[in-house]
């Protein structure tokens, strides 16, 4: 019975093996679509080359960045860490959260610092998600 039930696994697996690798690898227009939707711009130098893409473009926080690309999701992997976020969309979602007096927005070690005022006026230094814009910290 054990050998039937692991001769299953593993032929369930082997399965999906197979279905992954029958999919079809983006091409280079999809590739850069994929990467324009992960906030990437100024995209240049897409290529095909051992069996990932590979592309120099800018990331949201306005860096300069090589990117490795799985060739069937699309999935960016820059070569350091960038925000797909810019820093007029902090600004922007700060606006709508009803922060004013937005001033020294920075990216670094992954979140947005940005000093503001709160919707209540009191001034306060904040930390915002680089993927969401999302405030995660107040001082």
């Amino acid at each position: 019975m054990k050998k039937i039930a692991s001769l299953s696994i593993a032929l369930v697996l082997g399965c999906a093996g197979v279905a992954t690798a029958q999919q079809q690898a983006l091409n280079q227009q999809e590739i850069s679509a994929h990467l324009t939707q992960q906030g990437y711009t100024d995209i240049h130098d897409l290529k095909f080359d051992d069996g990932v893409w590979s592309a120099r473009a800018r990331s949201g926080n306005g860096e300069r960045v090589t990117l490795r690309v799985d060739p069937l999701t699309g999935h960016a992997y820059p070569d350091k860490q960038v925000s797909p976020m810019s820093e007029a969309d902090i600004r922007s979602a700060l606006s709508v959260q009803g922060y004013t007096d937005v001033h020294d927005v920075d990216f670094d070690h992954g979140i947005w610092t940005v000093k503001a005022k709160n919707p209540a006026g009191a001034k306060v230094s904040l930390k915002i998600d680089a993927q969401s814009g999302r405030v995660i910290g107040t001082n």
